[in-house]
């Protein structure tokens, strides 16, 4: 590690349920096993969204975000279930007890995957590996799902090292391996780096953060905005973020970069219903409306604007969604403009939700 190293080593773990949705949906009906399964709104109709593929599914190309329609066109054989919030609330609440056992620093990312800081163990054990592997073995006996797991000294590393070998897997990045582990990660396998940003950063000769680390850090600022500095940091394996248990959380939202820029609002608007859909699935998850409605839009100078709109009362149906997305989008000034990202986020709830009970990245991180 170089002069700005951590201030002190930690141990993190990072926890990834594995196909969560749909691996308690195979797990509470044996007619699903071993046969690809996608959890979300079926085809019918305008069709829906996926929220989670088995790995069955995945093996046809089918992933979360996708439409229903183009999931049953990838996999004809597709077997879709409608979720079971309730249920998968109730799992998640069990799997957070069994982190609770070993530390009380747990940071929820969403029902399936968070944060654990077990410097100090409640138990004494002292090894995160072996902490890792107990969590993961009470998942497999208690609840008869697996999990894979990432350990290292910080959060980011932690969370590249949970995906390297899923299913069932557990990765350890050791305090002398990060930086050179980092060095050969694939600028695609940087959480929060998504196709299209890795695509800008390849046309620079970007390829691995190798590549990223021999930039200045006034040069990725130059190139990534305020996320350069991020990836400064990164690249030399600094991350000084720390587990946070019970942040509160102020917005559900979703967004997505596109392939290719749109121009016509005929080509934006089933992006923004899709979208919007993903939104009004995850308050429908959690039981939270707000008042509040906001929709981005990302140009392809990589200038944004914001518009919302709130109301007295709860926005509570996917009606009101499209209708006052689509009213903000019209509304704004697009004409001449390339739209590369567009996004829908709900806000203003009454309470306040915890962190950990949104699920809410990018559509493709």
């Amino acid at each position: 590690m170089d002069s700005l190293s951590q201030p002190a080593q930690r141990k993190i773990i990072h926890i990834d349920m594995d196909s969560f949705y749909a691996s308690v949906e195979q797990r509470d009906n044996s007619a699903l096993r071993g046969k690809p399964v996608a959890v979300g709104g079926g085809p019918e109709g305008r069709g829906g969204v996926v929220a989670t593929a088995s790995y069955e599914a995945r093996a046809f190309g089918v992933h979360s975000a996708m439409s229903s329609k183009r999931a049953q066109q990838l996999c004809p054989h597709l077997l879709f279930v409608y979720p079971r919030f309730a249920v998968y609330k109730e799992v998640s609440r069990q799997i957070r007890e069994i982190f609770s056992r070993y530390t009380d620093l747990i940071e929820p990312l969403s029902l399936d995957e968070a944060y654990l800081d077990v410097s100090h163990d409640k138990l004494g054990i002292g090894s995160a590996i072996e902490i890792a592997k107990a969590i993961k073995a009470a998942i497999k006996e208690e609840l008869n799902l697996t999990a894979s797991a990432g350990v290292s000294i910080n959060k980011f590393v932690a969370k590249v090292a949970s995906n390297m070998n899923k299913p069932d897997g557990l990765t350890f990045i050791g305090p002398s391996k990060v930086e050179d582990f980092i060095g050969k990660l694939p600028v695609e396998k940087f959480h929060g780096v998504g196709k299209v940003t890795a695509e800008k950063m390849k046309i620079r000769g970007l390829h691995t953060g190798a590549d990223l680390k021999k930039l200045t850090e006034a040069e990725l600022v130059h190139l990534f905005g305020k996320s350069g500095r991020f990836f400064y940091k990164i690249v030399r394996g600094l991350d000084h973020r720390k587990v946070e248990p019970n942040q509160e959380t102020k917005s559900i939202g979703a967004e997505d970069t596109f392939s290719f820029d749109l121009e016509e609002l005929s080509e934006m608007k089933p992006e923004l219903e899709r979208i919007a859909q993903i939104v009004f699935q995850r308050m429908s998850l959690y039981r939270l409306y707000g008042r509040t409605l906001t929709v981005k839009i990302k140009f392809s100078d990589f200038k944004q604007i914001t518009r919302s709109k709130s109301f007295a009362e709860e926005i509570t149906t996917i009606e009101m969604v499209n209708e006052v997305s689509w009213s903000l989008l019209t509304a704004a000034d697009l004409e001449g403009r390339k739209v590369r990202l567009l996004g829908v986020s709900v806000s203003n709830f009454n309470p306040a939700p915890e962190k950990g009970m949104l699920y809410q990245p990018r559509l493709f991180p």
